[in-house]
């Protein structure tokens, strides 16, 4: 398993949100596929839609991943990596879809590529972990220090030295 940026495990997490409450509940499809062909639209035409998520929900369905190595090996570096590289590792049989794809990676290049990889990193969930920062997991890493903490008071310690015995005589 492949460590990512926990960023593009966030985003990945987040198109599956989107993907879920677009489709509804019960899934409507029509309503789905409306929504994907608005957006390709849209971004197909130049309109600048500056949103990673909403570019990797409208390519999710179309774009065809290459080099599934190259793309995880990607997915390391959030901000900075090479977008020509990544546009090189995918294809999109659609073409309306694919003329979306390549006028953002004109405008914006790292929109594209962190689309991309958003939503190969969706499509193949299992082929990568993210470290976890939950409380729980905290909780557990503290759990196992062996080392006992010499501040920690237990039941039936003897506490007296931390009362001041001296009373007023201290002003």
């Amino acid at each position: 398993m492949t460590n990512i940026h926990p960023e593009f495990a966030y985003q990945s997490r987040e198109l599956g949100i989107q993907i879920e409450d677009t489709l509804g509940d019960p899934p409507d499809r029509k309503t789905y596929d409306k929504v994907i062909k608005s957006l390709i639209g849209e971004f197909a035409n130049g309109f600048q839609i500056d949103d990673l998520n909403l570019l990797s929900f409208a390519l999710v369905d179309y774009l065809r991943f290459d080099n599934p190595a190259g793309l995880l090996a990607q997915a390391s570096v959030f901000d900075q990596g090479d977008a020509a590289k990544v546009m090189k590792m995918v294809s999109c049989e659609n073409a309306e879809a694919s003329k979306a794809l390549s006028t953002v990676a004109a405008t914006d290049p790292q929109l594209a590529r962190k689309a991309i990889i958003t939503a190969f990193l969706f499509k193949n969930q299992k082929r990568w972990t993210d470290e976890d920062h939950s409380l729980e997991a905290l909780q557990k890493d503290e759990g196992n220090d062996e080392d006992e903490d010499e501040d920690q008071i237990e039941q039936g310690h003897d506490i007296e030295h931390l009362f001041d015995t001296r009373g007023d005589e201290n002003v």
